[in-house]
């Protein structure tokens, strides 16, 4: 029996919750300033922004938004991660599934989805990215770092993946209306084929 986009969600989550300190001791170190800068730099409005960290984790990139006196809102899933990042970073989080999002319309200037969008299943895609779309105001960034792939999708473990190319992710963030501005292969500096994730900035239209 095929399994629900709910069914899929709440397992993925599971994991999360249930490996929390051993995920927030193994990422805390990670540098992913490039990716922080590229989302950044493409808002052309003036600052300081509000920015929503979408599956903000244990809050290191909400702290360090913070930190360069931006507005830094977190939405994650998992409970305990919505606990340590409000801790952790001082920052506000809404506790939501990101199949089921509820964001206010119009608000961020930028959207930061690193290392997260690709949890989210294919049929589910699509109204994501429309929600994420809505909760921007005109002009506004969305960045997103996924694990790259070949269009495949299923289990890894007790978490759920999506590993698109990048012709494929166009196709999905230009149906949802957006233009894009950018994308890159991490970590920088190296071979093609020792840089598993690629990292794309897109922009919500003024018009």
């Amino acid at each position: 029996m095929t399994q629900s986009t709910d069914e899929i969600t709440r397992r993925t989550l599971a994991y999360y919750d249930s490996n929390a300190r051993q995920f927030f001791a193994g990422t805390i170190d990670h540098d992913v300033r490039q990716n922080i800068d590229a989302l950044l730099g493409a808002i052309e409005c003036a600052g300081p922004h509000t920015i929503l960290d979408l599956g903000c984790g244990p809050g290191r990139d909400l702290k360090s938004f913070s930190a360069l006196g931006h507005r830094a809102i977190g939405v994650e899933g998992s409970g305990k991660f919505c606990d340590m990042a409000r801790d952790y970073s001082g920052c506000e989080v809404w506790q939501q599934d990101f199949v089921h999002l509820d964001l206010p319309a119009g608000l961020f200037d930028g959207v930061f989805a690193n290392a997260v969008l690709f949890h989210v299943p294919s049929a589910a895609l699509p109204k994501v990215l429309a929600d994420l779309f809505a909760a921007l105001k005109p002009g506004g960034v969305l960045f997103s770092s996924n694990p790259r792939g070949h269009n495949e999708e299923g289990w890894n473990g007790e978490r759920y993946g999506s590993y698109y190319d990048l012709a494929t992710w166009r196709q999905f963030t230009t149906a949802a209306g957006f233009i894009a501005v950018d994308h890159y292969y991490r970590p920088p500096g190296l071979p093609r084929e020792q840089q598993p994730w690629l990292a794309s900035v897109w922009r919500r239209p003024l018009g």
